[in-house]
C-alpha cells in the first residue's frame, strides 16, 4: 500500500469496514438468506467481473474524467445479476453478492490488492443500498405478487428505479471520494458530471435486474432468468469497442498534434489552447456533443500541415523571402492532405484546410468570402488568433487577454467573423483564459540563446526571427495588428 495516499487508505478501509457491517447479519443463525439464490448470482457475476469486454470501461460504472494512481471500478456486464440480488434477497445478503466477483476480477495496476478490497467494498455498500431502497419502497411486496399475477410488474418499476438510482448514486459518491483521497481533487470537481453520466446505464440495469428477479420467481426459474444476461454482454461488447475507437481517434489526433510540437517546438501547446478556445466559442453559440468535439479536433490539428513545411523555414532567424513566404502558406493544404482520410475527423477537415480564409476574401489558400468559408474554419481563425495574441511568440511578446480581444474586435466584419468574436468574448468573461507561464514571462539574459531568437517577455531583440507561420501571416497583413500588436495565425 506505500502507492496508496494515506488519507486514501483511510478511506478504503473505512469503505471496506462499513461494508463488513452492513453484511454481517446475513450471517447470522438466524437470518433468513436463500442461499442457493446467492450463490448463483454471485457466480454469475463472478463470472461477469472475471472476463469483462473490455479493461477501459464498464457499463455498470462509466469511465473516470481521469485515472486514479490508486484505486478505480473495476468494469463487468453483469450488474443486472447483481440488481437482481438487491431486488430477489435482504439488504445485508445483497451485499454478498458482489464481493467474490470483486475480489477475483481482473486488475490491471498495482497495488492489486487495495483495488481488488475497494472494488468489494464500493459495490458491496453500493448493492445494500440497492436493496434497501427497493424494500423501503414496497418492490418487494410487488415482486412477490408479480408471481401469481403477472399484470403486477408494471408495480414493480418504480421500486426497481429508485433502487437502480440508489446503487448508482452510492457508488458515484464513494468513487468521488476516491478521486478526492487519492488524486487531491477538490470534491466539486470530484463528482462533477460523474453521476449524470452514470443514470442511464444504472437505470438499464435495473430494467434487466427486475425481469432476471420476476423470470426467476417463475415457473421457468433460473434458467429461464439466465436468458437476459446474453443481450446484456452484447450491448456491453458494443459499448467496449465504441470506447476502444474512441480511445484510438484520440491517440492519432494526439500522435499528429505531438509530431508537429516536436517540428516547431517555439509554439508548443498552441494546438491544444486553439482547440480549448475552439470549444470555448462552439459553446456560445449553442453548439454540443459530436459538433463540439468536431470542433475542438478542428482547433487541435489546425497546424497539422507544418509538418509538410521544411523545418529551416519554421525556425528561420530572419525575415522570410516571397517564395519562402508562398511556401509556408501551403500548410494549409498540406494538413487538408493529411487528414482527409480519416473519417472520423468530419467538419475538422474543413477548418484546417480554410482557418485562413477571411471574410473580405484576402485570405489563402482560396480567397473565400463570408459565408463561404465554413463555419468550423471562422471559429478556428478566432480561437488561433487569439491565442497567438496572448502566446509569447519568438518575435514578441504575450498580449493582455483584454488587449487581444480588442484586437480581434477591431479586425471583425473584415477579417473574422464578428459573430465568432462576440462568442469568444463572451466565453472569456465568464471562465477567464490561463495566464502565461513563468517560462514564458521570464526576462532572458543578454546573449543567451533564447536572446538571439527573440524569447523575450519585453522588446524584441533587432533582429527577431521569422516564426513561420506566423511571420509569413504578418507580412501579408492577415493576421490581426495594430494596438495590439502583431498576433499570428499559426
Amino acid at each position: 500500500m506505500r502507492a496508496v495516499p494515506l488519507a486514501a487508505r483511510v478511506y478504503v478501509v473505512s469503505a471496506a469496514l462499513l461494508a463488513t457491517v452492513c453484511a454481517a447479519p446475513a450471517l447470522t443463525p438466524a437470518a433468513d438468506v436463500p442461499w442457493a439464490t446467492a450463490a448463483l448470482l454471485a457466480a454469475l457475476y463472478a463470472a461477469g467481473a472475471r472476463r469483462p469486454p473490455s479493461l477501459t470501461c464498464s457499463p455498470l460504472s462509466p469511465p473516470p474524467p481521469a485515472v486514479t494512481p490508486a484505486v478505480t471500478a473495476s468494469p463487468d456486464w453483469c450488474g443486472p445479476a447483481l440488481l437482481a440480488g438487491a431486488f430477489l434477497l435482504p439488504a445485508p445478503a445483497a451485499a454478498l453478492v458482489a464481493v467474490p466477483g470483486a475480489l477475483l476480477g481482473a486488475v490491471e495496476r498495482r497495488p492489486a490488492g487495495v483495488r481488488r478490497l475497494w472494488r468489494a467494498a464500493r459495490l458491496a455498500l453500493a448493492a445494500y443500498a440497492a436493496s434497501f431502497v427497493f424494500g423501503l419502497c414496497g418492490g418487494r411486496e410487488a415482486l412477490a405478487a408479480t408471481a401469481g399475477e403477472p399484470g403486477c410488474f408494471p408495480y414493480a418499476l418504480v421500486p426497481a428505479a429508485a433502487a437502480a438510482l440508489a446503487l448508482g448514486l452510492t457508488a458515484a459518491a464513494l468513487e468521488g471520494g476516491v478521486l478526492v483521497t487519492a488524486e487531491g481533487r477538490s470534491p466539486r470537481a470530484a463528482w462533477h458530471g460523474r453521476v449524470l453520466c452514470s443514470l442511464i446505464p444504472h437505470l438499464v440495469h435495473g430494467l434487466a435486474g427486475l425481469t432476471m428477479a420476476v423470470l426467476w420467481r417463475s415457473p421457468y426459474g433460473p434458467p429461464a432468468a439466465l436468458l437476459v444476461l446474453p443481450p446484456i454482454y452484447v450491448c456491453a461488447r458494443v459499448f467496449a469497442l465504441c470506447h476502444r475507437e474512441r480511445a484510438a481517434h484520440q491517440a492519432t489526433v494526439r500522435a499528429l498534434v505531438q509530431a508537429v510540437d516536436i517540428k516547431d517546438r517555439y509554439t508548443r501547446g498552441h494546438s491544444e489552447r486553439v482547440g480549448r478556445a475552439s470549444v470555448m466559442i462552439a459553446r456560445e453559440l449553442g453548439m454540443n456533443g459530436a459538433r463540439l468535439e468536431a470542433l475542438r479536433i478542428a482547433g487541435v490539428l489546425h497546424d497539422v500541415g507544418k509538418l509538410g513545411v521544411p523545418t529551416r523555414l519554421l525556425r528561420k532567424n530572419g525575415p522570410l523571402t516571397p517564395e519562402e513566404r508562398r511556401a509556408i502558406e501551403l500548410h494549409p493544404e498540406y494538413g487538408h492532405e493529411m487528414v482527409r482520410g480519416i473519417g472520423f475527423l468530419g467538419e475538422a477537415r474543413e477548418a484546417v484546410l480554410h482557418h485562413h480564409e477571411r471574410l473580405d476574401g484576402s485570405g489563402y489558400p482560396y480567397g473565400l468570402a463570408g459565408a463561404d468559408i465554413p463555419e468550423a474554419a471562422r471559429v478556428v481563425a478566432v480561437a488561433d488568433a487569439f491565442d497567438a495574441m496572448t502566446s509569447t511568440r519568438t518575435y514578441r511578446r504575450a498580449r493582455p487577454v483584454p488587449a487581444a480581444v480588442e484586437e480581434l474586435k477591431r479586425c471583425a466584419g473584415a477579417q473574422f467573423d464578428p459573430r465568432m468574436v462576440v462568442a469568444l468574448a463572451r466565453a472569456l468573461a465568464r471562465h477567464g483564459w490561463p495566464a502565461a507561464s513563468p517560462e514564458e514571462a521570464r526576462p532572458v539574459a543578454p546573449g543567451s540563446r533564447d536572446h538571439a531568437l527573440g524569447r523575450t517577455a519585453g522588446r524584441a531583440p533587432d533582429r527577431a526571427p521569422a516564426h513561420a507561420p506566423d511571420r509569413a501571416a504578418d507580412q501579408r497583413g492577415n493576421v490581426p495588428s495594430g494596438r495590439a500588436g502583431r498576433g499570428g495565425g499559426a
